[in-house]
């Protein structure tokens, strides 16, 4: 079921249609013991690469700011302004705890009905299955992925999200928050 959205997700630039956003799943910048998240390089990478080809005009960086002294967001808008990509063309949500989250608000706070969702493809395919839920036309481009070692942990967890979401679906989980409005122009 979820894997079938995998006909949904691009490798290459070539491949991935234009979107006008490209909402980028946030992930912290380094992990538990100090060491870079590979993960988030990749995403940053391959937002960075969406947007150089035109293939996005816009980006949403969506992620957890839960606590003061951990704030996905602002880290990764940080190294995609270093990157080359102007202030103006990014939007800061943050309020995207998990992926149904990112999702649904990205439709019902950021007004967007089709995205270009970014991030790896397993991550890829459980977001578009919920953008699909919740009526949003999404693709996912994949953003380069870990070796299974590395990776080990996530995948563990993946299962487990994934189960989880069905869960959500079914009994019509919303978002922790919603909020104002906010256009992205």
């Amino acid at each position: 079921m979820v894997e079938n959205q995998s006909q949904f997700t691009y490798d290459t630039i070539d491949q991935v249609p234009t979107n006008r956003v490209g909402l980028l799943l946030g992930t912290a910048k380094h992990l538990s013991n100090g060491n870079e998240n590979r993960y988030y390089r990749y995403r940053i990478s391959a937002t960075v690469n969406l947007f150089n080809s035109n293939k996005i005009k816009y980006v949403l960086i969506s992620g957890d700011n839960s606590r003061s002294d951990y704030d996905e967001p602002s880290d990764m808008k940080d190294d995609l302004i270093s990157c080359g990509i102007p202030e103006s063309r990014i939007y800061l949500d943050y309020a995207g705890f998990r992926t149904l989250d990112s999702v649904v608000r990205s439709k019902e706070v950021f007004g967007q009905d089709r995205l270009t969702i970014i991030s790896q493809r397993f991550h890829n395919e459980r977001a578009i299955y919920l953008a699909k839920n919740f009526g949003i036309e999404a693709v996912g481009f994949n953003s380069k992925d870990v070796s299974a070692r590395y990776g080990f942990k996530v995948m563990i967890r993946e299962k487990l999200a994934r189960v989880k979401m069905i869960i959500d679906v079914l009994v019509g989980v919303s978002p922790k928050f919603l909020g104002d409005k906010i256009e992205i122009k």
